[in-house]
């Protein structure tokens, strides 16, 4: 869904992807946009009182972000003050399937240098894996769990993963179920998805994870993501900037943020069939900087 607003003179825009796993809808979305008076003042900063962190207020956000940086002349990285860098490298979303499937995917993308492989939580994940590895052995690899393990699972499975050369785990637990990891070896770093939306959730997270995926979906927008990963930064925490299946206009916030990241998950108009017209551009697993027509 995309969001404009408009001065009159200049247009800001921003996308969001409603999430299932959080009742989102595109209809709930509409709503929350619509409950917003008239009279209030629609900036960035009122934007985190009056709309709850999620899918509407990210498309919001980054439209006021974009109106702002068209007010003003200046890109957002130099409004927000975000060091850059002109690519950064992404992982590329091989989804869940049967080993030969998973397999078949990454020898089609063998020559990306990242994969991120969707596991289920079933006696096949140490199979798909390894098949994976089998057909892209340059690869690094990247493990993304969904909530789908139990303790038992991770206890069999992650020394074989570390032979394997997996480097990081993404939540492996149910993110209401996560307090085992304070129990459990960590040879792999484990990272929080679900279990991590705003800075408000950090504390709870010390001695669980060692890295947070932050995702303008979940911190609903740009504002709240520049304080979750600073926040994250000082507690000790590696960043993970990953997003949900959007357009390069969903991606493009989530780039500058990329600059800084310890691991880049930014593939989503990979996924898709079509892209917009004005695009990021990707190179092998390099994404270049929104152009001022895209975004920012």
């Amino acid at each position: 869904m995309v969001v404009t607003i408009s001065d009159g003179e200049h247009t800001g825009r921003g996308e969001c992807v409603p999430i299932r796993r959080y009742n989102q809808t595109c209809e709930s979305v509409i709503a929350q946009i619509e409950s917003i008076k008239r009279e209030e003042n629609l900036d960035r900063q009122s934007m985190q009182k009056i709309l709850p962190a999620g899918a509407a207020r990210n498309a919001l956000d980054c439209a006021l972000w974009d109106l702002e940086s068209k007010r003003s002349g200046k890109r957002v990285w130099e409004l927000a003050s975000i060091p850059i860098v002109p690519e950064v490298e992404t992982s590329f979303t091989i989804s869940l399937g049967s080993p030969e499937e998973m397999a078949a995917a990454a020898r089609a993308n063998s020559s990306r240098p990242i994969l991120k492989l969707k596991l289920g939580g079933d006696d096949v994940d140490l199979a798909r894996v390894e098949a994976v590895r089998e057909a892209a052995s340059a690869a690094r690899l990247l493990i993304d769990a969904n909530e789908s393990w139990s303790p038992a699972h991770y206890q069999r499975i992650v020394p074989a993963l570390k032979e394997l050369g997996v480097e990081l785990i993404e939540q492996p637990f149910p993110a209401d179920a996560d307090q085992v990891l304070e129990t459990l070896e960590h040879p792999i770093p484990v990272c929080a998805d679900e279990s991590c939306h705003t800075s408000a959730d950090l504390p709870r997270l010390k001695d669980r994870y060692e890295v947070v995926n932050v995702k303008l979906d979940k911190t609903g927008g740009l504002t709240e993501a520049l304080r979750l990963c600073a926040r994250a930064r000082e507690g000790g925490f590696k960043l993970l900037i990953g997003c949900m299946v959007g357009t390069s206009l969903s991606m493009a916030p989530a780039r500058l943020l990329a600059s800084t990241a310890d691991y880049v998950d930014l593939d989503g108009p990979l996924l898709l069939s079509r892209d917009r017209a004005e695009r990021l551009t990707y190179r092998g697993g390099d994404i270049s900087m929104p152009s001022r027509e895209l975004w920012g």
